[in-house]
């Protein structure tokens, strides 16, 4: 079965469609009877691309201001897309929010419905076209992965779909993500003047969703003393709408007691990840909430909002707050530093919970899926 994945996501920094792309292609690989071909939106390969493209992360703001650039972008790629259907492709798979036009079967995958709950972290160009062609995309699909439960019913209840046309393929933890000694992460945490275990850590796009605020005021109400031995660090590309927390962002950068390093490369952000007091983990609304399984799958406690997908993901090992409660996760960072045996607990419920997900699990239901669409 030839299957077509659309991997054009990969032009730009991986962020977390980008890794589920990836690391399910890799999986996928392994699964008999599948052959992939992967479009990047320009053309057609078999082989994931080792990088961004680059100065892609500068351009995809400016073209966000060019009227009709989404339109005139996906025109070009049905163009490109067609041009390769020649292969003899079985199925179309789309991995994110709206297919590209496909006469056979198609499977897509839904991670979320960010754009209903959240609109104003869209870009208004983008939100308009999700508007124009996410219920077409919908239509189009024989079958809908999604990465949890919890989003299968809400598009489920919001799309008026039948149960049936959902798939639940959980995602996965890629290997680079597990526990490291203090001998293992010194070297590379000492490129940022940072001790094993001595700060907290937040990912994620830098956009008002991820709810970073929350972590940087909790960060703010500990003692000066205790903020300069725990700095809190923030991991993420700079997102649509930041200018809504610049402000407090600003502020905790100005004190020192908060680090902004940007977009680091995986193996950075999984030392990073493994070195951790703790993830803290504020998000508004996710489908799945990647970094929280990674933190755990590295033996690093959780900090999360008992909110969407989240709880399917951390499970008893997550330390649950409710957003906007500044003094909860204020309250959970205190615990996970003095009291030690809490901390171990929270780790060890963590690497227990990590396990019950992989990439491999995520590409065996998804092959299903692919099959079942196919009629067999």
């Amino acid at each position: 079965m030839r299957i077509a994945l659309n991997a054009r996501i990969l032009q730009s920094p991986r962020t977390g469609i980008g890794h589920y792309v990836a690391e399910l292609a890799s999986a996928l690989a392994t699964e008999q009877g599948l052959e992939l071909s992967l479009f990047h939106g320009w053309g057609w390969s078999p082989e994931l691309p080792a990088a961004a493209l680059p100065g892609y992360s500068r351009l995809a703001p400016w073209l966000r201001r060019v009227p009709g650039a989404y339109q005139a972008r996906r025109w070009l790629e049905q163009q490109r897309f067609d041009q390769g259907q020649h292969q003899a492709i079985d199925l179309y798979h789309e991995p994110s929010l709206w297919p590209l036009e496909f006469d056979g079967p198609t499977v897509m995958t839904l991670h979320d419905l960010t754009h209903l709950h959240y609109p104003a972290t869209q870009p208004p160009a983008r939100l308009r076209e999700i508007e124009r062609r996410l219920g077409a995309g919908v239509q189009q699909a024989l079958l809908i992965l999604t990465d949890s439960q919890f989003i299968a019913d809400e598009a489920q209840d919001y799309f008026g779909l039948p149960r049936d046309r959902f798939v639940v393929a959980p995602l996965g933890v890629a290997p680079r993500f597990h526990p490291r000694t203090h001998t293992e992460l010194e070297q590379g945490l000492a490129a940022h003047g940072l001790q094993p275990q001595g700060y907290f850590l937040c990912i994620g796009t830098l956009e008002p969703r991820k709810n970073l605020t929350q972590a940087l005021l909790a960060h703010e109400q500990m003692a000066p003393a205790l903020r300069r031995r725990y700095p809190l660090l923030i991991v993420g590309m700079a997102g649509w709408g930041q200018e809504h927390f610049s402000e407090p962002l600003q502020k905790a950068l100005a004190s020192g007691h908060v680090r902004l390093l940007g977009y680091l490369p995986d193996e950075q952000v999984a030392e990073l990840v493994a070195g951790a007091r703790a993830l803290i983990f504020p998000s508004l609304y996710e489908g799945f909430g990647l970094p929280v399984l990674e933190a755990m799958a590295s033996g690093t406690p959780v900090i999360v909002t008992r909110r969407s997908a989240m709880p399917e993901v951390a499970g008893a090992a997550g330390n649950y707050v409710e957003p906007g409660d500044v003094h909860g996760v204020h309250y959970a960072m205190l615990r996970l530093i003095d009291d030690e045996p809490h901390w171990q607990a929270c780790r060890e419920a963590g690497l227990a919970q990590a396990k019950l997900f992989s990439w491999g699990r995520c590409a065996q239901i998804t092959a299903r899926a692919y099959r079942q669409a196919m009629g067999g």
